[in-house]
């Protein structure tokens, strides 16, 4: 039995636990629920503790704070991601919003010693992570994809992509010396920088192409 088919099971088993649907729901709400709150501050821009700027906790939050609009969209990501969790139909989105979010929250609250607060937070990390495997079939064609097609190009043109990039980056870098900047303003030196990172781009780009997959209905692709 593959890897595949091992974690379908255990998916199947799990989520078919009535004890364990109920747990589901109840880990949905309770996150959300504890989550709106501290979005509401950084919303409204105000101050999201007292603590004195001495204090490391303070200190970052100070700085937060200072960054402006930032800080205005973090609370808003925050609640934006619980909301869409506390709706049944979006609730997989929002957990996977969630996750990233909270544990980088972890993270931090570990980093700056927030006594007390760490082990909520890495607890909360753990239940989104629950969450996001609760719902492991929407997610499992980004490990398992057996259906997607393959890219199809020929060998000539995935050989005339590092050549193309750099070649064109020279000619552009070549006009705009002569009609915008000048003749001199751009040395020999830079010229070089932008055929070796044109030609590492280009590399770049073409094994994307060579090894890129798709998700296709038709079988037929057509070949370049």
């Amino acid at each position: 039995m593959n890897l595949e088919n091992s974690l379908d099971r255990l998916h199947s088993k799990t989520v078919n636990s009535k004890l364990l649907q109920s747990f589901t729901a109840f880990v949905r709400v309770l996150l959300g629920l504890s989550f709106i709150p501290p979005s509401i501050p950084k919303i409204l821009h105000q101050p999201f503790t007292i603590l004195p700027v001495s204090n490391p906790v303070g200190y970052y939050f100070d700085a937060l704070y200072k960054t402006g609009f930032y800080y205005d969209f973090i609370g808003w990501s925050q609640l934006i991601a619980v909301l869409l969790m506390l709706i049944p139909r979006t609730s997989h989105i929002g957990a996977l919003l969630f996750f990233p979010i909270i544990v980088n929250i972890a993270v931090l609250t570990n980093s700056v010693g927030f006594k007390g607060t760490w082990l909520i937070t890495l607890l909360m990390a753990i239940a989104c992570l629950y969450l996001v495997c609760w719902d492991y079939p929407r997610w499992k064609s980004i490990i398992f994809s057996p259906s997607l097609s393959k890219t199809h190009f020929s060998r000539g043109v995935l050989a005339s992509i590092p050549v193309i990039i750099p070649v064109g980056g020279v000619a552009f870098f070549g006009a705009a010396q002569l009609f915008v900047m000048g003749s001199g303003n751009l040395r020999p030196a830079f010229f070089l920088v932008v055929i070796l990172g044109g030609t590492l781009f280009g590399a770049m780009v073409s094994i994307h192409m060579r090894f890129m997959k798709y998700s296709d209905s038709d079988s037929g692709a057509a070949r370049f």
